[in-house]
């Protein structure tokens, strides 16, 4: 009899834990189909305790978000670029002969001095401006292939921080942090965030590389195929809900004289560089904005 009764505790016990399994499985499925239909893609699951193919299967899902999120980052940049360059190449063939026109009625002695002349000189203005703002954006599809090699990345940033003395700087990157990236590309996307939060009124920038790549490795060069997540945040203005969307739209800018080229051509170089650039869904501790940058760790 009592083995029986330690039997039917056993089965209970095996019934109990499988039903639970069962259950944060399910919630484990609900929490991913949320995140999709939310296009939030930066999602990892935890697969400690999982059984090995449980485990395995939880991985690859991990991984196929992050694949699903660079497809959807290089569409939305492809896209953007084929209808600005067809825009770009009309707008530049529309604005060039204005341009070559008004300048020489400018010089045209019926013009000079007349009252037409700040009404020519006007559309003069107006059409070297547009093209000078169309030439902007010609950055962004022209880019050189980059030249990717081993970068210490806490080197570059300690440089960074010296270019901008009147900011506070607190920097977590492990030492000898490697990352295989196009040096100047990947300073320039730094020194864009930095100039951004500067603009901004940032006092304080902070960089912290302490996801959880890099936890279990000594911080050289991160866990085997897994990309090294930068956090780089500040706390210059809050950027408005409303802006959030369109953030990496070419040509929108919540400056006065900005040229909206800074993020999108930011986010376009990291892409060359098999990187990723976002805007982070939750800023650091201590900032108001924070990007999150993905960069290839170097296998050197």
């Amino acid at each position: 009899m009592p083995l029986l009764i330690i039997i039917a505790l056993v089965l209970v016990i095996i019934v109990l834990l499988w039903v639970r399994h069962q259950r944060i499985l399910r919630q484990r499925a609900w929490l991913m189909r949320e995140a999709i239909r939310n296009r939030d893609f930066s999602f990892r699951l935890p697969t400690k305790g999982l059984p090995s193919g449980e485990r395995a299967m939880q991985e690859t899902l991990n991984e196929l978000g992050n694949t699903i999120r660079e497809q959807v980052n290089q569409n939305e940049v492809d896209t953007w670029e084929r209808l600005t360059r067809v825009l770009t190449h009309e707008i530049m063939n529309a604005t060039a002969p204005i341009t070559s026109i008004s300048q020489s009625l400018l010089n045209h002695p019926d013009v000079k001095g007349s009252e037409f002349e700040d009404g020519v000189k006007a559309i003069y203005d107006t059409s070297r401006h547009l093209s000078e703002f169309v030439s902007n954006y010609r950055k962004m599809s022209e880019l050189e292939q980059p030249m990717l090699s081993t970068v210490e990345l806490p080197a570059m940033l300690d440089d960074i921080s010296r270019t901008y003395p009147q900011l506070s700087w607190q920097i977590n990157v492990p030492k000898n942090t490697n990352v295989r990236a196009d040096a100047g590309m990947l300073r320039q996307v730094l020194m864009n965030l930095v100039k951004n939060a500067a603009e901004a009124g940032a006092q304080k920038i902070v960089i912290e590389a302490t996801n959880e790549k890099l936890k279990g490795s000594k911080g050289s060069k991160g866990s085997k195929g897994l990309p090294l997540e930068l956090f780089v945040g500040n706390d210059g203005a809050p950027i408005p809900a409303e802006n959030r969307p369109t953030l990496f739209v070419p040509f929108f800018s919540t400056k006065r004289r900005g040229s909206g080229i800074g993020l999108p051509l930011s986010r376009r170089m990291m892409l060359q560089q098999g990187g990723l650039l976002e805007l982070a869904d939750r800023p650091l501790l201590g900032c108001h904005v924070t990007f999150l940058l993905t960069i290839p760790f170097s296998n050197n």
